[in-house]
């Protein structure tokens, strides 16, 4: 079994007097991490997806979950995204048992934090899982196999079952977009137009690490763009894609209000594209390439509590940064290219303003350094 780097976290979290919320998108392994760590204690396990579990917990009073859970100390309601006024629900099992240690699972942030952020200050805390990392699959073999599987990587992504089922990838993938990719979004949102959100992360999947419009992608899609920006954050919330906004210090020929979206995973991009070819025959691998190092990097951030903010940058003149982070105002600057033979120049447009404290190219030859 891969060991998941949020394991000891949680471990740690227990029997603290909050209740638990693990985020993440479906089939990142949120459950089996769940039942690793508490494998040897007694607990309630609640599967919110199923009908009967909803019917049974709407509305429900502390008192008679308390029954329900009888002598078990630990409670786990799986995707409980679809329990309604799930958040008052845990917020009453802090507050009257605190003996009982509360986890809660979902693939939808919001349903699980906007709904219950007023409720449940100071009584939870949030973990958020993603797919496999780099950093997971070194320490599960080994740096040097990781280093010679990265092109398959590229392609098929890091799903836990995508990566633990070589031969079967394709598969294990049109099954993930076909089974779960919208299900929560069209269920939980009420979203009508289903094949207007499918062409919009289509189009989203064909444009990663370049910079998008919401009026051009609503004008193409025969959406207005405040649709388009609902749909995107509908997107992010559920742990699809991310974004990186434009930086800028309000100098007149920057751009201000730009925006790349990535997706957390290659393989539910390039499964979305239908477009499972190897690296030597793709033309889009400098974008994947791109994709897979802020991806990882922004996952290593969030494993080790680094709130450096991220950030792309270009001027009117189309000089352009890959990828900024910055933290106590130091700012650290990456180019990213696949091929480390390529030149590149950071442009003076940028340095001779801000002042970088880090100007770094990363490639193919380097990339661990950035990752581990």
């Amino acid at each position: 079994m891969i060991k998941r780097q949020l394991h000891q976290e949680l471990t740690n979290l227990l029997f603290k007097g909050k209740a638990i919320l693990i985020f993440g998108a479906r089939q990142v392994g949120k459950t089996v991490l769940i039942k690793k760590t508490i494998k040897d204690k007694s607990y309630l396990w609640l599967n919110g997806d199923e009908p009967d579990i909803q019917v049974l917990l709407e509305n429900m009073t502390s008192d008679r979950l308390k029954t329900i859970i009888g002598k078990h100390n630990i409670l786990i309601i799986d995707e409980a995204q679809m329990i309604h006024n799930i958040g008052l629900l845990i917020k009453r099992m802090v507050d009257n048992f605190p003996e009982i240690q509360v986890i809660a699972s979902g693939s939808s942030a919001f349903e699980l934090v906007d709904k219950t952020k007023e409720s449940m200050v100071g009584r939870k805390e949030k973990l958020q899982l993603y797919p496999l990392t780099f950093s997971e699959m070194v320490t599960h073999t080994n740096f040097i196999e990781e280093s010679r599987l990265m092109p398959h990587r590229l392609i098929y992504g890091y799903y836990p079952e995508v990566v633990s089922n070589p031969g079967k990838e394709e598969k294990i993938l049109n099954d993930l977009v076909e089974a779960f990719l919208y299900k929560d979004i069209l269920n939980l949102e009420g979203i009508k137009k289903s094949a207007t959100l499918q062409r919009l992360v289509q189009m989203l999947a064909f444009r990663i690490g370049s910079e998008i419009n919401y009026s051009s992608l609503g004008n193409d899609l025969g959406i207005n763009r405040l649709t388009v920006e609902k749909y995107i954050d509908i997107l992010e919330k559920n742990f699809i894609i991310f974004s990186l906004n434009a930086f800028s210090r309000n100098l007149d020929n920057e751009l201000k209000k730009g925006r790349k979206v990535y997706f957390w995973d290659l393989g539910l991009r390039n499964r979305i594209i239908k477009n499972f070819k190897p690296i030597e025959f793709r033309d889009d691998v400098g974008a994947l390439w791109e994709n897979f190092i802020i991806s990882e990097r922004k996952k290593k951030l969030a494993f080790n509590n680094n709130f450096s903010d991220t950030y792309f940058w270009r001027n009117t003149q189309q000089a352009e940064i890959d990828y900024l982070e910055i933290k106590n105002q130091d700012i650290n600057a990456y180019e990213i290219k696949y091929n480390p033979n390529k030149k590149v120049t950071f442009t003076k447009s940028f340095t001779n303003k801000y002042l970088p404290k880090t100007t770094q190219v990363i490639h193919n030859q380097n990339y661990w350094e950035f990752l581990l």
